[in-house]
C-alpha cells in the first residue's frame, strides 16, 4: 500500500486545547446517542485488550475473524474480515464524529490507550480509552484533516494491513467500508439530532475527500434530513447466511436505488 496516499492536506497550526472536563462531557453525551457512538473512558479491567493487539498478533485477529464468521454463518473468511473491519471502523470514527458535530470538539484517540473486548454477540466490540485529549475546532475542513490524521494513519491503516495479512481481501473494499460506516454515522446522527444534519453532512463530505477515503462513494441529500450514500464497492455481507445487499451497495439494482431516492423526497414532504 502506498502510504503517501493516506495523507490528507497539510495540517494547520494547533487549535486551542479543550478542557478535559469538556472532552469527557462531549464523549459521554454522544455515547448516549446509541451503541455506534459509545466510547468508554477510564481504567481498563480484566477482559479488556489493547487495540494494538489486532495489529501485531495475527492469532488474535484471526480468532476474531473466525468468531465473526461463525456468527454470520459463513465459511468465507473475507466476508467476516470485511464486516469486522467495518464495525471497528464505525466504533473508532463515530464517537469522534459525533463529538465534533455536536460539541465542536475534536477528540484524539491514541492507539496505545485504546482497548477492546469481545462482545457476547460477536460484533461490534466495545471500545474504551484510558485517557482523552481534545481541541476546539468548528471549521469542517480543519476538523476533517485532524480527524483523518487521528483515525486513519494511527488506527485504521495498521488494522487494514493486518487484515490483509490474514485474509486475501481488496484494499478498496476495506476503505469503501470506512466510507460506508461514515455515511451510516451521518444517518444515525440525523435521526437523533436532526437539527445537525447539515453540519454532519458538511464534515462527512470533507472526510470523504481525503486520502484513502476519496472516491469511495457519493454522499447526497435528496431531501432535507435524508442523507443518501452510494458506495463504489461491496462489503460482501450478501454472502453471509442471512445476508443481503446493503442499501448503499454498488451491486444494488438501479431501480431500487431510484426507489430509495424517491422515498426520501416523499418522506421529507410528509408523505408515506
Amino acid at each position: 500500500m502506498d502510504q503517501r496516499s493516506s495523507r490528507p492536506t497539510r495540517l494547520h497550526a494547533d487549535p486551542p486545547p479543550a478542557p478535559p472536563s469538556a472532552v469527557f462531557h462531549a464523549v459521554a453525551d454522544v455515547s448516549s446517542m446509541g451503541d455506534r457512538f459509545e466510547l468508554g473512558i477510564g481504567r481498563v479491567e480484566a477482559g479488556w485488550r489493547p487495540f494494538t493487539d489486532l495489529f501485531t498478533d495475527a492469532g488474535v485477529l484471526g480468532q476474531r475473524i473466525g468468531d465473526v464468521a461463525e456468527r454470520l454463518g459463513t465459511a468465507e473468511a473475507r466476508v467476516a474480515a470485511s464486516i469486522l473491519f467495518q464495525k471497528l471502523a464505525s466504533r473508532l470514527c463515530s464517537p469522534l464524529f459525533g463529538a465534533a458535530v455536536v460539541h465542536g470538539l475534536l477528540v484524539e484517540l491514541v492507539p496505545g490507550r485504546v482497548h477492546w473486548r469481545p462482545a457476547p454477540d460477536g460484533v461490534p466490540p466495545p471500545l474504551r480509552t484510558t485517557d482523552l485529549a481534545g481541541w476546539e475546532i468548528r471549521d469542517p475542513a480543519r476538523t476533517a484533516e485532524r480527524m483523518y490524521h487521528t483515525v486513519v494513519p494511527g488506527l485504521l491503516e495498521p488494522l487494514a494491513e493486518a487484515v490483509q495479512g490474514v485474509v486475501k481481501i481488496a484494499p478498496g473494499l476495506l476503505w469503501g467500508n470506512v466510507a460506508s460506516s461514515l455515511a451510516g454515522t451521518v444517518r444515525a446522527l440525523a435521526r437523533v439530532r436532526p437539527e445537525l444534519t447539515g453540519a454532519a453532512l458538511a464534515l462527512a463530505r470533507e472526510l470523504l475527500d481525503l486520502g484513502l477515503l476519496r472516491d469511495k462513494g457519493e454522499l447526497a441529500e435528496p431531501a432535507p434530513g435524508h442523507p443518501f450514500f452510494i458506495r463504489r464497492s461491496c462489503c460482501l455481507y450478501y454472502r453471509a447466511r442471512d445476508g443481503r445487499k446493503c442499501g448503499d451497495c454498488a451491486l444494488e439494482d438501479p431501480g431500487a436505488l431510484r426507489d430509495r431516492w424517491t422515498r426520501a423526497v416523499w418522506e421529507s414532504r410528509g408523505a408515506r
